[in-house]
């Protein structure tokens, strides 16, 4: 393979960010495509075999986990607060597209025969964690503290410090607020840098 192949993978990728702090790592075999597009503060790590396609733009917090086989997709936005991660597996979709028969559909199509609809984006708020295999689809909001069991569908917002489960996500429990005591902690040992 060329060496073209591998300028938007791991380590290759993070000069051509609109924004790179501190520690941040990228395995070798994680793909960005529109890295411009991309911001990722400081202590975040994408693993290998991620595939993230920043369409309308991507924003990383400050200790943020991707695990190994997610995708990000989609024309729109995403944004990752600080502490949220995505277990192995997980599916991100920024964008739907009209699937009813009206258009043609596809990304080897040209746009004036497709239908997407406007606006999408994704927001995972602070603290927040997504179970292996979590689908979430466009326009939803995932509340701080919010976590979802493995095989989850997200197609609405979620509750701030609510476990869910199911397909579609049902809520399970409430989420203990215990782990803000340690990021208080954290904070406060200078564990921050």
């Amino acid at each position: 393979m060329n060496s073209t192949y591998f300028e938007n993978m791991g380590e290759n990728v993070k000069n051509k960010l609109k924004k790179c702090g501190k520690n941040v790592k990228i395995y070798p075999f994680a793909k960005i495509i529109n890295p411009s597009l991309v911001e990722i503060d400081d202590n975040s790590q994408i693993d290998d075999f991620t595939f993230i396609n920043a369409g309308g733009g991507i924003k990383i917090g400050k200790y943020v986990h991707i695990a190994s086989f997610t995708s990000v997709i989609g024309r729109g936005k995403l944004i990752m607060e600080d502490f949220s991660g995505l277990s192995t597996g997980c599916r991100i979709i920024t964008v739907e597209e009209d699937y009813s028969g009206g258009s043609l559909t596809n990304p080897c199509v040209p746009m004036k025969y497709r239908t997407l609809y406007p606006g999408g984006f994704v927001k995972i708020c602070k603290h927040a964690v997504l179970g292996t295999n979590t689908i979430v689809h466009p326009n939803v909001t995932i509340g701080e503290g919010a976590a979802t069991g493995s095989n989850t569908l997200v197609i609405k917002d979620l509750e701030p410090w609510t476990i869910y489960v199911g397909s579609p996500a049902k809520k399970l429990k409430e989420r203990s607020k215990d782990l803000l005591k340690l990021e208080k902690d954290f904070y406060n040992e200078g564990k921050s840098d």
